[in-house]
């Protein structure tokens, strides 16, 4: 729910509602025993399918000087440890072969 106002939230989540109250097929699976116990109210099931980010919704926000933002929920990526120590190890080379060593200067030296 990062991202989204409580307003957006209240309309994706609205929106979704509509769409299973209608007979649309649900996002995610839900046991019969999950649905007992929401007592297969729309909303709740539509909460559900929300927070574990399944809904494929992007969020349109008009600006003031005719500027359109799109929000679409970010998806986390996974970077393997061989790939960060990779990355730093190439950055320590660079580093090596375009720095200069800085030592420390004497006043009289100056």
């Amino acid at each position: 729910m990062e991202g989204f106002s409580k307003y957006e939230v209240a309309r994706i989540l609205g929106a979704r509602a509509l769409q299973i109250a209608m007979n649309a097929p649900l996002l995610i699976k839900i046991s019969q025993e999950d649905l007992e116990t929401v007592k297969f109210d729309a909303l709740k099931i539509a909460e559900i399918e929300f927070e574990s980010g399944v809904l494929p919704i992007s969020v349109k926000r008009p600006f003031p000087k005719r500027k359109d933002e799109r929000l679409k929920r970010v998806k986390e990526q996974s970077v393997s440890e061989e790939k960060i120590e990779k990355r730093n190890a190439d950055e320590e080379e660079e580093i090596a072969k375009e720095g200069e060593i800085m030592g420390l200067v004497n006043p009289e030296e100056e």
